[in-house]
């Protein structure tokens, strides 16, 4: 492994990190470092090796929402552990079976149109479109919650079934490339009564078991591509996507209540515009 192929690790896993959790969309920032870097790490030699390696990248994001989320994981079973970001108090109402709630429309949406995705919706045009309706999404968001005569909006623990799987039926459009995950659930989760900040620890929670499963499921399929060779690639992927993605999280956590969608929907318009001049004008 050569120093350039150790940059691009740590590079891409820093990308994966930063942008994965946030409502920027990371598909659109992995676009742009896949063709810039991803393909010029040598060792990678394929696409099959590169595609593994951001399952792996993406498990090290998943793993730095289990840290944060610690203790809040383990009560939706019952188990207090205490002491981290998202504890439930005495008596909470988030139960495992809101988060089963809140997935069950992504789950059957995604395998119901899964060849849709693949062969209509992973297109650099199709990306673009989805980075700029997303923001418009988050932007009404935050005019919805300004509406309310300044009312917060409910807790986490105050989250019912209806408001659950209402979240999740937002999920569901985060299956359009470019969408953002998160940007759509805590839009929705806004849309739907809840803090910002309860939008986004409900969003990060439903994130665990649904992006866990999926890449556990695809590492599995890939796991020939595991060769002696590429393994220390795929480490310093995975540790530069946990560190950056335990930033990320930490940061962007003490900040939603501040300062809501409105400047990251700006961000992801002006993304779109400078990947649109960039794509357009070399075709």
């Amino acid at each position: 492994m050569t120093v350039w192929d150790i940059i691009v690790a740590l590079i891409l896993g820093l990308v994966e990190g930063l942008t994965e959790f946030a409502p920027v969309s990371s598909t659109g920032h992995m676009i742009i470092v896949d063709d810039m870097l991803l393909k010029s790490a040598e060792i990678l030699g394929s696409p099959e090796v590169a595609n593994t390696f951001k399952v792996v990248i993406q498990l090290g994001s998943i793993l730095a929402v289990v840290i944060v989320f610690w203790s809040r994981l383990w009560s939706l079973v019952g188990i207090n552990v205490g002491g981290a970001v998202g504890k439930s108090p005495s008596g909470s109402r988030l139960k495992l079976t809101h988060v089963i709630v809140g997935l069950l429309p992504a789950v059957v949406f995604g395998f119901a149109f899964e060849n849709f995705i693949d062969t209509y919706l992973f297109r650099i045009e199709t990306v673009l479109l989805a980075l700029i309706v997303g923001s418009f999404l988050m932007i009404l968001a935050d005019w919805k919650s300004k509406q309310t005569n300044h009312y917060e909006g409910a807790s986490l623990d105050e989250i019912t079934y209806k408001q659950a799987f209402l979240i999740g039926l937002f999920q569901c459009i985060a299956l359009w490339p470019g969408f953002s995950r998160s940007g759509a659930t805590i839009s929705g989760g806004v849309l739907m009564g809840l803090k910002h900040r309860a939008a986004a620890d409900f969003t990060f929670i439903m994130a665990v078991p649904i992006m866990f499963g999926a890449s556990l499921v695809s590492l599995v399929k890939k796991l020939d591509f595991m060769t002696a060779d590429v393994i220390p690639f795929f480490i310093v992927g995975f540790v530069s996507a946990f560190v950056f993605a335990w930033i990320s999280i930490r940061f962007f956590l003490a900040l939603i209540s501040k300062i809501k969608l409105l400047p990251f929907a700006i961000y992801r318009i002006v993304l779109a515009v400078v990947l649109g001049i960039v794509y357009f004008s070399v075709m």
